[in-house]
């Protein structure tokens, strides 16, 4: 069993319950992993074998530009969206950090986390 990781993908998005927050938007991080058999990849060495990174980064990049009032619904259409197009994948998990929420207090981040 191999474990891609893919974390740090930073993007701007506008997901929140509060009005503003679909004019002004936030800084979000989302950090994937992706859990299947990529031997034969390890040893042949050939991106097909395996899962393109930029495939991942353009799925991620799609969900997060649909807005939700919660990041919770976020996260889940990315993992799901993840698992159907790629069949290699046996299980995953995706997290969705909120930079900076306004919450009324001093907080770096929120996240959610979804395994599937």
């Amino acid at each position: 069993m191999y474990t891609i990781n893919i974390r740090g993908i930073n993007l701007y998005a506008y997901h929140g319950c509060l009005p503003e927050e679909a004019v002004i938007g936030g800084d979000y991080v989302v950090n994937i992993a992706l859990k299947g058999d990529f031997s034969k990849a390890a040893s042949n060495d050939k991106l097909e074998d395996t899962i393109d990174y930029v495939d991942v980064y353009k799925i991620v990049e799609k969900e997060m530009a649909i807005r939700s009032k919660l990041i919770e619904p976020v996260a889940l259409r990315i993992a799901t969206n993840l698992k159907s197009t790629f069949a290699a994948i046996n299980s995953l998990s995706v997290e969705v950090v909120k930079k900076n929420p306004p919450i009324g207090g001093e907080v770096d981040e929120v996240s959610v986390v979804v395994e599937i």
